[in-house]
């Protein structure tokens, strides 16, 4: 469906160098809580990590990568779809869906500076974002496999980042499109057919 990025975006972390973008990320989720999207920057979120404004930009480019990269690491640390051979499609799409859409729902500013960020045109935005997708793509593959054709793997893709979209302006709730996906799953017209 979306292939992952050949590299990661900005600076190869190792070391030293992971821990201290890890506590830029760990230190993201407390400032938007308090700043929200508009008031959030680089600088505040080195200062709460206690980092300085330097180094962190030597890492992030943007408060909008930085953002990105939270999520990124979120779906990351998601732990592997587990679903029984003999489940079903809705079974299935949950096991995929579920953990997806709620790792940012009852953060309500994060949830709303990461909808933001990704749309950013910033070239290590985009990388990440080409990460985040191959992530969601390999999660429903995974989870759906030879229930779904080929031909609907891409529709159900857009359905997921569709509904976050949505979500993430406040259009409805993260919840709605887990349940709107097992729903749409659940009747699928291949799954009747045997296909």
């Amino acid at each position: 469906m979306v292939q992952p990025a050949a590299e990661p975006s900005r600076r190869q972390l190792a070391g030293r160098r992971a821990g201290t973008a890890a506590r830029l990320l760990d230190a993201v989720p407390a400032v938007i809580a308090v700043t929200g999207y508009d008031g959030l920057t680089v600088r505040a979120v080195a200062k709460a990590a206690g980092v300085s404004a330097a180094s962190a930009y030597h890492y992030f480019s943007s408060k909008d990568h930085l953002l990105a990269e939270v999520y990124r690491r979120r779906l990351e640390g998601l732990p592997p779809v587990a679903v029984a051979a003999t489940a079903g499609a809705a079974e299935r799409m949950r096991a995929a869906v579920e953990p997806l859409v709620l790792c940012v729902a009852d953060e309500p500013e994060l949830a709303a500076g990461v909808t933001t960020s990704l749309l950013a045109h910033d070239p290590d935005v985009r990388a990440v974002r080409d990460q985040i997708g191959a992530l969601m793509a390999l999660r429903l593959d995974e989870a759906t496999g030879a229930l779904v054709p080929e031909e609907a793997r891409l529709p159900l893709l857009f359905m997921l980042t569709g509904g976050l979209l949505n979500a993430g302006m406040g259009y409805f709730r993260y919840a709605q499109v887990a349940e709107a996906m097992v729903a749409f799953a659940d009747a699928m017209p291949w799954q009747r057919t045997g296909a």
